[in-house]
């Protein structure tokens, strides 16, 4: 078979992993030829493709992002995108195709389904965000990263009696916020499942000062909100997947907790140093896995389907389920674990 590899979205560590797997089992035991479209879905509009073998993997495990690059193209965004993803799949003679990505990624690869591709997905996302699977890769290293920043900040912070809001990833979901903060003996963790009261997190802080702490650690999500009417965010642009380009929501913080409180604040925003680096041994085995079931799942006619793990076991799902709904942290883990630890 000819077997087409692509990864869209946001990078994140693992997706190497998750190549070479395919291209290891798809070469090596099966005979298929395997293509990698580059750019993600922007390859596939375009025809640019790259030859993929075992010999071209070799070194790639531990590599953060991805060799055959990345973008949040959107065919059904792009005019005349849909015809030519499916004029290229004919041209280059793909069989199958094996799309590794997020919410954004799969729901094209669901759209395409039903225009006849036959295709499989890989979930990928640090957010960990998505249905159908208890976790995805790129996760796990990006809670490792957070929460080694935040051991970093204790010490500085106590060293000036101050505040730091340490933002993380975290557009619909607080999963890294909500790990990382637990793991990191945070003060506060903010999320976008649930909107804060900025008044309720002063109070917080200044109470837990006012006890004889040195150090206060807020843990921030990229896409938290505050509750209505009690702070206001500026407007930003979006992109083609209707999603607003997030980043910055510390700043604001940070000035509200300091002129609130009087206690001196400072901001760390972790950005995209979640995304790039070494994946972790978790990371690196999980990836590694979602590959050869998914070029298993192409052997076997499993098109439509997403590679999930489920009670440690990796098993196909629709990819309906996958994209429908987004996964958003238990509020049990916040309220019955991380809170025990606020104030």
């Amino acid at each position: 078979m000819r077997v087409g590899v692509l990864t869209g979205g946001g990078d994140c560590p693992g997706l190497n992993a998750v190549i070479r797997a395919v291209v290891r089992k798809g070469e090596m035991v099966f005979g298929d030829t395997i293509v990698g479209f580059l750019d993600g879905w922007r390859g596939v509009i375009e025809n640019r493709t790259t030859t993929l073998n075992v010999e071209r993997c070799r070194g790639i495990l531990p590599r953060g992002g991805t060799i055959l690059f990345t973008s949040r193209t959107n065919p059904y965004k792009v005019d005349g995108g849909v015809p030519r993803v499916l004029e290229t799949l004919k041209e280059e003679r793909i069989d199958a195709l094996v799309a590794i990505g997020g919410e954004d990624t799969l729901g094209v690869a669901y759209k395409l389904s039903g225009e006849g591709v036959q295709v499989v997905g890989v979930p990928k996302t640090i957010d960990n965000d998505l249905s159908a699977t208890e976790v995805t890769f790129g996760f796990h290293t990006a809670v490792q990263i957070a929460t080694e920043a935040i051991d970093r900040l204790h010490t500085t912070a106590e060293s000036h009696d101050r505040v730091i809001v340490c933002e993380v990833m975290g557009r619909h979901a607080g999963w890294i916020a909500t790990y990382a903060g637990i793991a990191g003996g945070a003060a506060e963790v903010l999320v976008p499942e649930e909107p804060f009261d900025i008044d309720e997190v002063c109070r917080n802080l200044k109470a837990r000062h006012a006890k004889g702490r040195f150090a206060s650690i807020v843990v921030v999500a990229e896409g938290a909100v505050p509750a209505e009417g009690t702070l206001t965010l500026a407007s930003r642009e979006v992109d083609e997947f209707g999603h607003v380009r997030l980043g910055g929501i510390a700043n604001t913080l940070a000035e509200e907790i300091e002129t609130r409180t009087g206690i001196e604040t400072r901001v760390t925003i972790l950005g995209h140093i979640q995304r790039g680096g070494t994946p972790t041994a978790f990371d690196r085995v999980l990836a590694t896995r979602f590959g050869i079931a998914a070029i298993d799942a192409v052997h076997a006619g499993a098109f439509g389907h997403m590679v999930s793990l489920r009670a440690d076991k990796i098993i196909p799902v629709p990819l309906e389920a996958a994209v429908s709904q987004l996964k958003v942290v238990d509020p049990d883990l916040l309220h019955g674990v991380a809170e025990v630890f606020f104030g």
